[in-house]
């Protein structure tokens, strides 16, 4: 069992956002986290990473908890966030090799891996160059090498498609898909349903900060008949919004 999230209240202040929530990501599956804005999903991702401290409940990852050992719980994370954080001041290289530091990699082995992921989102030839040379994709891009450059045990992904092109984002589904292979846990935050819908082998929608329903696509909805065809029609469905609206 990779993350397990139980019975979660939390928030930014003392009125909690999250009410009671609990859900799991298993090895070798993607979990796609869905919900309208301000339903809570990067609340969610910002207690399991570590930048928010639950009020009540416990999320652990393979039995560790950031309470009892923060270091090792941390070391089993790659995360991609929705907006890019590059340092100004380092180049590509650099915050390559800064990643392998920072995790403990085999160096050689940690460049032969980074070396292949440049060459399929075509950023080989760009070691070298600033944050400041870099588009919205390009930084992305860095994003997720430095993230699959690691041998994490849960990789937490939030809103990927939205600045990749259709190619990076068939090779960043590529990439998911072998590190489930491999084991991993993936947690991916997302609003392009379509995509998920095809990608994903199990959801949890978030609703006012509740899980509103969670499973396979199938268990959904089957649980919902009347809520629709696809997984958009059923988002809308369960979150009270038409498409008129």
């Amino acid at each position: 069992m990779a993350l397990t999230v139980s019975h979660l209240v939390g928030g930014y202040s003392q009125i909690p956002v999250l009410k009671d929530i609990s859900f799991e990501v298993r090895p070798g599956e993607l979990v796609g986290l869905i919900g309208l804005n301000g339903a809570g999903k990067s609340t969610t991702i910002n207690h399991i990473i570590g930048l928010l401290t639950p009020m009540k409940g416990k999320i652990a990852l393979n039995d560790v908890t950031l309470a009892t050992d923060p270091q090792a719980y941390k070391a089993q994370i790659a995360y991609i966030p929705e907006t890019p954080i590059l340092y100004e001041e380092l180049t590509l290289k650099e915050h390559l090799e800064m990643t392998m530091l920072a995790y403990g990699l085999d160096q050689k082995a940690a460049w032969e891996r980074a070396n292949d992921l440049l060459k399929i989102f075509r950023l080989d030839n760009k070691l070298d160059w600033f944050p400041a040379n870099f588009s919205k994709g390009m930084k992305q891009k860095v994003m997720i090498v430095c993230a699959f450059i690691t041998n994490a045990k849960l990789f937490i992904i939030d809103e990927p498609f939205l600045g990749l092109d259709p190619l990076a984002v068939h090779d960043l589904l590529h990439l998911i898909k072998k590190a489930k292979e491999n084991g991993a846990g993936v947690l991916m935050s997302t609003h392009v349903l379509d995509t998920a819908e095809k990608a994903c082998d199990r959801f949890v929608l978030l609703h006012s900060g509740e899980v509103q329903t969670q499973g396979t696509f199938a268990e959904i909805k089957a649980n919902y008949p009347d809520a629709g065809d696809s997984l958009n029609d059923i988002y809308l469905s369960l979150t009270g919004v038409t498409r008129d609206e």
